[in-house]
């Protein structure tokens, strides 16, 4: 049986020390390493031994009774929670390291919401028991208060298959029919187990134990129980599907396209298919190589449950449904700050956006983009850490120095009303017109597309090019020339010319089209937002409430739990992405705070943020909101207040 074990955790709470005592009891590693000595087997990367934290997913494997254990070691800290997110989408479980001491700290309740979103099985595990201020029970209690009250000590209460009656009583309150059982007297201990098992796998109880993993206390004794509580069900006879999870390139800058197979088998010189579902790529898998730390082997042929490495996918991006798995994924951890990248004149400007569109590639979060304007190549980052380790990578990988302009949020734009967009691009020898109408969408739900042209105007082939051009680049909004989200765009109607309509011109009239219904529409400017929970002492409940006002957030009913209030909200990302170190300040330390992005909504301060961008919607390179017509022979300009009029598919 193959399973793949993720292991997560707030940054500093043991998860690699954990990994590494997993790993040498069960002889997949000689030695065990240590954070602190630089000698971790998961922490391979020089700027993980560095600066002593996961900064890229590892990956080990566990031959353990009759399972394959695929274990999963992901970034801790908030920068590069990205790379944690993709990590999560593969597993089948996932255990989350607690420390006894700090408990559940803010980063915990991220990734506990991630793990609920995906559907993840978790268990928990409390570490660092022999440090001074450990408290296991506080701990559970933390769990159930913030996490889930479905939490359960399998420590001593569970152990070879055997269930004391106080597990057993936890079990049968979570179901009718073996409350029966356990008001009846039956003890029957294969019944408890399949149930129990069952329950895990379907998220409606959480198994939770505690150890040190520094002085190898219980982490063995924990993972005999997640061996006998966790089971797959791959589907080995069906068509190949996989999910792309990472992309790395070798110190050759070998493209390694790193693959979860979901079912099927998969064999070197097979063809797997990949992409948009209207443009499904296909390629041949030169090589495959299953993965343990730093060290790969080729192998031939793998099957469901595996995760590996292939050569000879090109194009593919991470996210990507390979086989029959068609749907691309989608994640939640999205960079709400940008950077603009600082290098030396004397440096080909050309070289230095090819190495971060290879950076991209790996980390789609960077959204690398070149902004011919002002001829500059712009980053989407998490926060300042992340950036200091791309100015490492890209000295230690491609040997030239890059700096950083200091990060600023990242905008986008909508629109209040419903408005109709018309494009017409007829230069002589080309023709094409749009004709589109463009709705507010629900917040936060990106950009959607309805076709309701009839093919007595355009063809199939013609709908699907302008269906393309919507969603082939991120279009720009007028306020600031931020993107486009949360809008519903239906092509009504259209023309082509037999003999003149070439490549380029549909795309042409759809960016018109696009641009001259912005220019009718009342524009809004969006901006990020986080979804906050504040755990302090109820003497500091007036002084958080009022810096949630004056950072413009709004906030729920304060929970008060004994002498402490929890407050849960949303604010700014641009006013509360550094309240955490002011909240500690003049809290001594006790006060808590979680962050999460929440999503995208009307900016406080539009008018600043405006003035501020200065952008000039009539001298965008990339966008025209002026149609281009044709009469006896000559081209002429019909600026966006005049176009409605002109239109072919009107008369």
């Amino acid at each position: 049986m193959k399973k793949t074990i993720g292991i997560l955790a707030h940054v500093d709470a043991g998860k690699t020390t954990f990994s590494e005592q997993l790993l040498y009891h069960t002889q997949t590693i000689r030695e065990r390493g240590r954070v602190d000595h630089k000698n971790a087997f998961l922490d391979s990367d020089d700027m993980e031994k560095e600066r002593g934290i996961t900064i890229f997913s590892g990956q080990g494997i566990i031959e353990y009774n009759d399972s394959t254990y695929y274990l999963l070691d992901t970034p801790g800290h908030v920068d590069f929670s990205a790379e944690m997110e993709r990590a999560i989408q593969i597993m089948d479980y996932a255990i989350i390291i607690i420390s006894a001491v700090e408990g559940v700290e803010g980063h915990t309740e991220t990734v506990w919401q991630l793990l609920k979103k995906h559907k993840i099985p978790t268990f928990f595990f409390i570490n660092k028991i022999d440090r001074v201020g450990a408290d296991v029970q506080r701990v559970i209690e933390d769990i159930r208060e913030n996490l889930t009250e479905n939490v359960c000590d399998i420590t001593e209460n569970f152990s070879e298959g055997e269930f004391n009656e106080e597990l057993i009583e936890f079990i049968a309150e979570r179901n009718e029919v073996l409350l029966e059982r356990y008001l009846e007297g039956d003890y029957h201990k294969k019944i408890w187990l399949d149930s129990f098992i069952k329950l895990i796998k379907s998220n409606e109880i959480y198994p939770c134990a505690y150890g040190s993993a520094l002085q190898d206390e219980g982490v063995m004794s924990f993972f005999n129980k997640i061996d006998a509580l966790t089971y797959t069900d791959y589907m080995e006879q069906e068509e190949f599907s996989g999910r792309v999870f990472k992309i790395r390139h070798d110190e050759n800058g070998v493209r390694i396209t790193f693959i979860k197979a979901m079912s099927g088998s998969l064999k070197v010189r097979d063809e797997i298919s990949y992409g948009k579902q209207e443009k499904r790529i296909s390629e041949k898998v030169t090589q495959i190589r299953l993965y343990n730390g730093t060290k790969s082997r080729t192998v031939e042929y793998v099957e469901a449950g595996d995760i590996f490495g292939v050569m000879g996918i090109t194009e593919a991006e991470v996210g990507d449904g390979v086989g029959c798995l068609k749907e691309k994924a989608v994640y939640d951890m999205i960079p709400t700050l940008k950077s603009k990248v600082i290098f030396d004149e004397s440096l080909n400007i050309k070289e230095v956006l090819r190495v971060f569109k290879v950076l991209d590639a790996e980390d789609p979060a960077l959204n690398v983009k070149w902004e011919e304007g002002v001829q500059e190549i712009h980053i989407h980052v998490m926060g300042t850490i992340q950036l200091e380790v791309l100015g490492q990578m890209v000295k230690e990988r491609f040997g030239f120095t890059v700096d950083f302009g200091p990060p600023e949020i990242v905008y986008k734009e909508s629109i209040a009303s419903s408005v109709d967009g018309y494009g017409h691009f007829e230069p002589l020898g080309h023709y094409a017109e749009v004709y589109l109408k463009i709705e507010p969408a629900d917040r936060n739900s990106g950009i959607h597309f309805e076709n309701k042209c009839h093919t007595d105007y355009l063809t199939t082939g013609h709908m699907n090019l302008i269906r393309h051009h919507i969603f082939e680049r991120e279009h720009h909004g007028l306020l600031t020339g931020s993107s486009l989200t949360d809008l519903k765009i239906t092509l009504m109607t259209g023309r082509a010319h037999n003999k003149h309509t070439s490549g380029g011109d549909f795309r042409e009239a759809t960016y018109r089209a696009l641009r001259q219904g912005l220019e009718k529409a009342e524009n809004i400017l969006l901006e990020p937002y986080y979804e906050f929970k504040i755990k302090v002492d109820i003497d500091h409940m007036g002084r958080v409430l009022s810096d949630i006002q004056r950072a413009k957030g709004d906030f729920n009913p304060p929970n008060n739990i004994g002498n402490k209030v929890i407050i849960i909200g949303k604010a700014p990302v641009a006013t509360f992405m550094n309240y955490s170190t002011e909240l500690i300040a003049f809290t001594g330390g006790r006060g808590t705070i979680t962050l999460v992005f929440s999503g995208y909504y009307p900016c406080h301060n539009t008018k600043e943020v405006i003035e501020r961008i200065g952008y000039n919607k009539n001298a965008d390179p990339e966008y025209s909101s002026t149609s281009i017509f044709c009469s006896k022979g000559q081209s002429y300009l019909v600026t966006w207040d005049r176009a409605e009029e002109e239109m072919h598919c009107l008369k």
